[in-house]
């Protein structure tokens, strides 16, 4: 391949496009309205327009992505993360064109793509499971009497799921009835498939992902895990590679575990295994997702390893230059999803212009990102700007590199999940590892922010207070008349 596509915007159509370049491959950007001047269409060697600003008018019509490629010329579409990034008809389409899309085979899409399926193709290599159905239930009486079999609390989940929709936990059997109309309608909103199906709740869950990859000729290996449990509304804002919790031992049984899930659909690509952990170390198989991740950066910073490149490799048809033996942890890397979210409003999206934007530098930090000061956040697409990544030789220096980095990291404008990222940084939990996907439950509070704030605007006043004082012939009483306030006494007391 001399020229692909990048299906995709925003931070990885960027990431994608910079590994191309220095492997010398052209690319070619498509855009929406909305992104007519995005950062990824200036970078790109040639970009299509492709409709308006809805993604369903533009980044998820499969036809336009290819009429680009013919238009332009390109041979492969990188479809990146989201969008059309996992459409088993899609892929089929850019096969049946005689184009090569870099990722995994529609069937192998078909069978990931659905949690029932995954699980009967992960079974034929004893994959540990949660106990609950293998099939889809809809007949409630009968999904209920399978459910005081399991044990409650149990989890409802879409076959067709992801991001927490259509999943409910339900803690007893009187609120079973309600809680899975609710779940079958919304996995029939959300997906246009109301399947269900039940599984135990594992009440303190870590959330524990392996990276695979897989050649064309039957070789695969998996790139260590990631510790992705820190999430808002079951979506991930916090993770770390390698995990803190997993002796060599279990992380060896982890990933002999996900490459067989990857064999099971003759997997090629990357794709990454999802596991729940329990709080005694106990593992088991959660689902399979077909392309490339938000967090892939954490884990090329701790092997070494370009993962872009390497599915462009794949996608060329070359064999995977290393083996299993050959791939070590070297040191620890942490990523903070920077969102364009209000953290003490429950997470809510915000949008507006970044009026200031200037990412952090200097040694062992990564800001993948698509914007710029002065551009605005749209309010079509997910709301993520940036990706900050920080890398130590030791976990404890790649926490510390990242608080540094949040306080570097200058955006105004909107609100963001910076200071969210530094209150886990510095709490307890976090710092000791002992936390599972009930972190922002368990700990966080809009008051934690609010704390922040103060301390911030009080360190800011005092600056911006010695430097004027520098502008005058004599001393200014400014400092010690806000030193000797009643509220700056009060803020030392605290």
């Amino acid at each position: 391949m001399q020229k692909i596509l990048v299906a995709n915007r925003g931070e990885i159509a960027l990431r994608i496009m910079r590994s191309a370049r220095e492997m010398g491959i052209k690319t070619v950007a498509v855009y929406s309205e909305a992104d007519r001047n995005a950062l990824h269409v200036r970078y790109a060697d040639e970009a299509v327009f492709i409709g308006a600003a809805p993604s369903n008018q533009s980044y998820l019509v499969g036809k336009k992505i290819i009429d680009a490629c013919r238009q332009t010329g390109a041979e492969g579409i990188h479809p990146g993360y989201g969008f059309l990034s996992e459409n088993a008809a899609f892929a089929r389409l850019v096969r049946e064109a005689g184009l090569i899309l870099i990722g995994p085979s529609p069937e192998a899409m078909e069978v990931m793509g659905n949690k029932l399926s995954a699980k009967a193709a992960a079974l034929k290599y004893d994959i540990p499971m949660v106990p609950g159905t293998e099939e889809a239930i809809t007949d409630v009486p009968e999904a209920k009497k399978r459910a005081i079999e399991v044990g409650f609390p149990i989890l409802i989940k879409a076959a067709a799921g992801g991001g927490g929709k259509g999943m409910r936990i339900v803690n007893n059997a009187a609120d079973f009835e309600e809680q899975m109309q609710l779940a079958v309608s919304e996995a029939t909103s959300a997906f246009g498939d109301g399947s269900v199906f039940i599984e135990r709740y594992v009440s303190s869950p870590k959330h524990i992902e392996i990276q695979v990859l897989g050649d064309t000729h039957g070789n695969i290996v998996h790139l260590f895990e990631r510790d992705c449990s820190v999430q808002r509304r079951h979506q991930k804002v916090v993770e770390e590679a390698p995990s803190s919790i997993i002796t060599p031992a279990i992380r060896e049984q982890m990933g002999k575990c996900a490459v067989d899930v990857a064999r099971s659909v003759n997997y090629t690509g990357a794709g990454t295994v999802e596991f729940i952990m329990d709080d005694e170390l106990n593992f088991y198989f959660l689902e399979m997702n077909t392309r490339l991740q938000v967090e892939h950066p954490v884990t090329e910073l701790i092997t070494g390893i370009d993962l872009v490149k390497e599915q462009i490799r794949i996608a060329r048809g070359e064999v995977l230059s290393f083996k299993q033996e050959d791939l070590t942890i070297r040191g620890h890397a942490v990523e903070l999803r920077v969102y364009a979210e209000d953290p003490a409003n429950n997470f809510l999206p915000d949008i507006g212009t970044l009026q200031t934007y200037f990412t952090p530098k200097g040694p062992g930090v990564r800001v993948d990102d698509g914007f710029e000061q002065g551009m605005e956040i749209p309010i079509y697409y997910d709301p993520m700007i940036a990706k900050l990544i920080t890398y130590g030789e030791t976990r404890q220096e790649a926490i510390d590199r990242m608080v540094r980095a949040i306080d570097e990291y200058k955006i105004t404008g909107i609100t963001t999940t910076l200071g969210f990222g530094k209150f886990v940084m510095q709490h307890e939990a976090f710092a000791s590892g002992n936390f599972d996907t009930h972190f922002v439950q368990k700990y966080f509070t809009p008051e934690a922010l609010q704390q922040d704030n103060e301390e911030e605007a009080f360190i800011a006043a005092m600056v911006m207070d010695r430097l004027l004082s520098r502008t005058k012939t004599v001393a200014s009483p400014a400092i010690s008349s806000i030193e000797s306030s009643n509220w700056v006494k009060n803020r030392k007391q605290n």
